[in-house]
C-alpha cells in the first residue's frame, strides 16, 4: 500500500516488469503543468502497454458504473475467497498474500505490511462464520511474518524481496495489528513477536510523538500524519499488555497528528506522494487512527477531531456514494477517478462514528459508499477476478492503475462486515 513506486506504477509506460521505476522527484510531482503533460504522454503511450484484458476492463469501466449490486453477504464471501486466492498465487509462494493482481503483469509477490492487517480480517470472518480454513490461512500468514521479523522487532517495507530490506515504522505498525490479533486468537506463540514489534515502535518514537528515524525508503522522507494507523496497532497490543507503554506512545502520536489538523478537519502531511492533494486512502488511515484513539480512551478530544474530518467527507461525498480519489485542503476533488480503498476505509470510520454518536448521517453515507464499491466488483466466476477490488475506478485511474491490491479487498470486507453487524442490531 504505502509505496510511491507501487502507487505510481501507471505513470511509467515502459514499466512492463514487476520492478517499479525510481520515484519522481518532489518538485516534479508538485508541478501541475508538468504533471498534466506527463499524463497526456501516458495516455498516448498507454495502448502500447495494455493487453486485451486491460483494455476490456478499462472500456467497461469507462462505459459507466454497473447497476447491479451483489449485496453484502455475497460480496464478503467473494472477497474472502479472493484473499485466499491471492495467498495461494503469491509469486513468492511463502504464505504471505500477493500484493496485487495486475491486468498487465499478473500476480505480485507477498506484501508483509498488508498481509499483517489482513490477518485480523480473516480471524474476524472465521469467528462469525465458523470458517476453519480462514483460521488456518491466518496462522500461515502469521508464521511467515514471524519468520521475517528483524531481531530488533521491526519489519521491512514494500514487497518481499525489495531492497533495501530495513525496518520501517509504518509497515511494522500494520503487522502489529495482525500479531495482536494472532496473540489473542492463537495464544502465546505470537505474543512475544507482538511485544518485540510494539516495543520497537515505542523505542524509536521521537519525543513529540512522530516517528522519523525509520521512514520507508519507498516514500517521500517527510512527516506522515497517517501514521496514526500505527497507533492503532499499539492500542491493540496495549489491550493485551495493559501495563506496557504502548498506549502512551500511541496517544503521543495521535496528539502530534492532531497538531496537523486544520479547523475544517483536513490534515497536512497526509499522503505518501502529494501532501497538497492527499488520497482518500491515507485520509482513511489518519481518520481511523483518531477514531481508534477515542475507542481506547473515550476522551472527547479524539471524538471531536474525528467528527471534524468525518463531517467534511460527508459534504465531499458525491450523489452516487463515492469520493474523489484526491482532495485539496478545502475538500474539493482534484482528480476524476475514485480510490476504492479510501471509500471503504472512510465508510468503516463513518459506521464506527454512527455507533459512537447515533448520528444517522454517518450510517447513510457509509451505506452509500459501500454500495458504490460493491457495484464495481464482479462476482462472475468466469472473470477469474470475482471478489477482487480495483485500486481505482475506472481501473485506469491513477491509484494502483490496472491493479487489484489485496488491501482493497481487506478494507472492503471490514466495512461490509461492520455494516452487516449494525443492520443485524436493527
Amino acid at each position: 500500500m504505502m509505496d510511491i513506486k507501487m502507487e505510481r506504477s501507471f505513470q511509467v509506460a515502459t514499466n512492463l516488469k514487476r520492478q517499479r521505476a525510481v520515484p519522481f522527484t518532489t518538485a516534479f510531482k508538485k508541478l501541475p503543468m508538468l504533471r498534466s503533460i506527463f499524463r497526456s504522454l501516458r495516455n498516448a503511450l498507454e495502448p502500447e502497454r495494455l493487453n486485451d484484458l486491460a483494455v476490456l476492463e478499462r472500456d467497461r469501466d469507462l462505459h459507466g458504473l454497473s447497476q447491479f449490486d451483489p449485496g453484502i453477504e455475497a460480496s464478503i464471501k467473494a472477497s474472502i475467497e479472493w484473499l485466499a486466492h491471492a495467498q495461494d498465487n503469491s509469486r513468492s509462494g511463502d504464505g504471505g498474500v500477493a500484493r496485487d493482481f495486475s491486468l498487465i503483469n499478473g500476480w505480485n509477490s507477498s506484501y508483509p505490511e498488508t498481509t499483517g492487517y489482513i490477518v485480523p480480517t480473516l480471524i474476524n470472518y472465521a469467528r462469525q462464520y465458523s470458517d476453519t480454513d480462514c483460521l488456518k490461512r491466518a496462522k500461515r500468514m502469521l508464521d511467515w511474518l514471524v519468520s521475517i521479523q528483524f531481531p530488533d522487532g521491526g519489519f521491512q517495507g514494500s514487497v518481499i524481496g525489495a531492497t533495501p530490506a530495513i525496518p520501517v515504522t509504518f509497515n511494522t505498525g500494520q503487522i502489529l495489528l495482525g500479531l495482536a490479533s494472532g496473540a489473542e486468537e492463537f495464544g502465546d506463540e505470537y505474543r512475544e513477536p507482538m511485544r518485540k514489534a510494539a516495543s520497537w515502535l515505542v523505542e524509536t518514537q521521537d519525543e513529540d510523538g512522530c516517528w522519523r528515524s525509520h521512514r520507508s525508503p519507498f516514500t517521500e522522507p517527510t512527516d506522515k500524519a497517517y501514521e496514526t494507523h500505527v497507533s492503532w496497532g499499539l492500542f491493540e497490543a496495549a489491550r493485551l499488555e495493559p501495563e506496557s507503554k504502548y498506549a502512551d506512545a500511541a496517544i503521543a502520536n495521535i496528539r502530534w497528528a492532531l497538531s496537523l489538523q486544520n479547523t475544517n478537519g483536513w490534515f497536512r502531511d497526509c499522503c505518501l506522494s502529494e501532501p497538497e492533494h492527499p488520497l482518500t486512502h491515507t485520509i482513511g488511515y489518519v481518520l481511523r487512527g483518531v477514531v481508534e484513539a477515542y475507542r481506547f480512551t473515550q476522551e472527547d478530544i479524539y471524538l471531536d477531531a474525528s467528527v471534524k474530518t468525518a463531517d467534511a467527507l460527508i459534504i465531499a461525498q458525491r450523489k452516487d456514494g463515492d469520493l474523489p480519489g484526491r482532495m485539496d485542503h478545502d475538500w474539493k476533488g482534484t482528480v476524476d477517478w475514485t480510490c476504492l480503498t479510501g471509500n471503504v476505509q472512510i465508510a468503516a470510520c463513518w459506521l464506527m462514528l454512527y455507533k459512537d454518536t447515533g448520528d444517522k448521517r454517518y450510517l447513510d453515507a457509509a451505506i452509500a459508499a459501500n454500495k458504490f464499491v460493491r457495484r464495481t466488483v464482479t462476482l462472475d466466476p468466469s472473470s477469474g477476478r470475482q471478489g477482487a477490488v480495483k485500486g481505482s475506478f475506472p481501473v485506469s485511474g491513477e491509484y494502483c492503475s490496472y491493479e487489484y491490491p489485496n488491501w482493497a479487498a481487506k478494507f472492503f470486507i471490514d466495512s461490509l462486515m461492520l455494516e452487516q453487524s449494525i443492520m443485524a442490531e436493527g
